[in-house]
C-alpha cells in the first residue's frame, strides 16, 4: 500500500467534532491536531472528570458533556462540520448491556446527526479487536459498531488499531506502570511470554490527523505496532524506563485467573478482567499496514515512547478515570 495522495488540505480553523474525545485517543488526538494548528475542535464525552481534564487543558476547545446514547441538543454540535472522528467506546464492563448501550446504541445516534447535518467526512476508531480470535461483548460490539459505519453511506475510512499505550492511560500500560511503582512485587500470569504489538498512542494519532487530510474513501486500515515484544518483556521496559526496583514474580496461570475472577466479583471496575486475560493469551498475531508508507508516520522506538509515556513532564503525571 502505497502513501496517502496529497490532496488540498482541510482548513485549520474547519469544525472538526471528536465523540468520546476526553478518553486516552481522544486527549492525545487534541494535543496532536493542536499541535497541527487545527483551530476548531468541538470534543464531545459523558465522563465529567476527563472532560474537566480536558477543558483544565485545553479552554480554547469546546466541551460538550453528553450522552451519545441518548439524543439531545448535542447533535447541534455536528452543523457545519467538515469532519467527525468517532472515538467513543465502552472498553471494559462486567455488563454486556453496556458495551451494547454505548458502542451500537450511541453509535446509531451519532451516525444519524452526521448524516442530518451532511457532515462530508467521518473517520471511525474501531479496534484489532474485530479480525481477532477473541469471543467477548467488546470485540462483538466493535464488530457491530464498526458495520454500522460501513453500512452508511457516510464518506468514510476506518482504523483498526491494536493495544495502545500513551500520555493520559488509566488502564492497560499505565495502570501496570502505576501499580509497579506502589509494590514491591509485581505478579504475571504463566511465563509472560504473550506476544503483544503495542502501538503508540502519538504515533497512532498522527496516522488519524492524516485520515483527516487525506480523506481516503472507504478503506480500513490495519494499525499495527511495529514492535512484537513479548508481555514480560514490556513490564521490564517499563520497570527499566522508570527506574523501579520491583520484583517480578510468575503465577500460574490458572491462579491468577481465579484471582482476577475473584477480585471482579467484589470490584465494580476492576483494572484487569478475566476477559483481558483471555485476550492477552488468545494468541493473536495482527498483520497491519506501513504507517510509514501509508501515512508518513515513522512509528516511535518502544522504548523511547514508554519513557515519553511515563516519565515526561508535559502529561505524564496526568491520569484519566474509568
Amino acid at each position: 500500500m502505497t502513501t496517502l495522495p496529497a490532496k488540498h488540505p482541510i482548513a485549520k480553523d474547519a469544525r472538526i467534532v471528536i465523540t468520546g474525545a476526553a478518553g486516552l485517543v481522544g486527549q492525545n488526538l487534541i494535543v496532536e491536531l493542536k499541535s497541527q494548528g487545527y483551530s476548531n475542535l468541538v470534543a464531545i464525552d459523558k465522563h465529567p472528570y476527563n472532560l474537566g481534564i480536558l477543558r483544565e487543558l485545553h479552554p480554547d476547545v469546546t466541551a460538550i458533556e453528553a450522552d451519545l446514547a441518548v439524543s439531545g441538543d448535542w447533535t447541534g454540535a455536528f452543523a457545519g462540520a467538515q469532519c467527525v472522528v468517532q472515538l467513543h467506546a465502552q472498553i471494559t464492563s462486567k455488563f454486556r448491556d453496556e458495551f451494547v448501550r454505548n458502542n451500537v446504541e450511541a453509535t446509531r445516534l451519532v451516525l444519524a446527526a452526521i448524516r442530518a447535518n451532511e457532515v462530508p467526512y467521518l473517520v471511525h476508531v474501531s479496534s484489532s479487536v474485530v479480525v481477532s480470535v477473541a469471543n467477548d461483548d467488546y470485540t462483538n460490539t466493535k464488530k457491530d459498531q464498526e458495520a454500522l459505519v460501513v453500512a452508511g453511506d457516510t464518506p468514510h475510512c476506518v482504523l483498526r488499531p491494536t493495544l495502545m499505550f500513551g500520555w493520559f492511560d488509566p488502564k492497560h500500560f499505565g495502570w501496570l506502570s502505576r501499580f509497579m511503582a506502589k509494590t514491591p512485587v509485581f505478579p504475571i500470569p504463566g511465563d509472560g511470554k504473550y506476544m503483544r504489538q503495542p502501538l503508540y498512542e502519538r504515533d497512532f494519532c498522527r496516522c488519524i490527523v492524516r485520515c483527516i487530510e487525506n480523506q481516503p474513501q472507504g478503506t480500513i486500515y490495519d494499525v499495527v505496532g511495529d514492535t512484537r515484544i513479548d508481555y514480560i518483556d514490556i513490564i521490564r521496559t517499563i520497570k527499566r524506563a522508570k527506574g523501579l526496583h520491583t520484583l517480578i514474580l510468575r503465577i500460574p496461570y490458572g491462579l491468577f485467573h481465579a484471582l482476577l475472577r475473584l477480585y471482579g466479583a467484589f470490584s465494580g471496575k476492576p483494572p484487569f478482567t478475566a476477559a483481558q486475560l483471555a485476550a492477552l493469551t488468545a494468541g493473536d498475531d495482527f498483520k497491519g499496514i506501513d504507517t510509514f508508507e501509508t501515512f508518513g508516520v515513522r512509528q516511535t522506538p518502544f522504548e523511547e515512547a514508554v519513557r515519553e509515556s511515563y516519565c515526561d513532564p508535559r502529561y505524564s503525571h496526568i491520569v484519566l478515570k474509568r
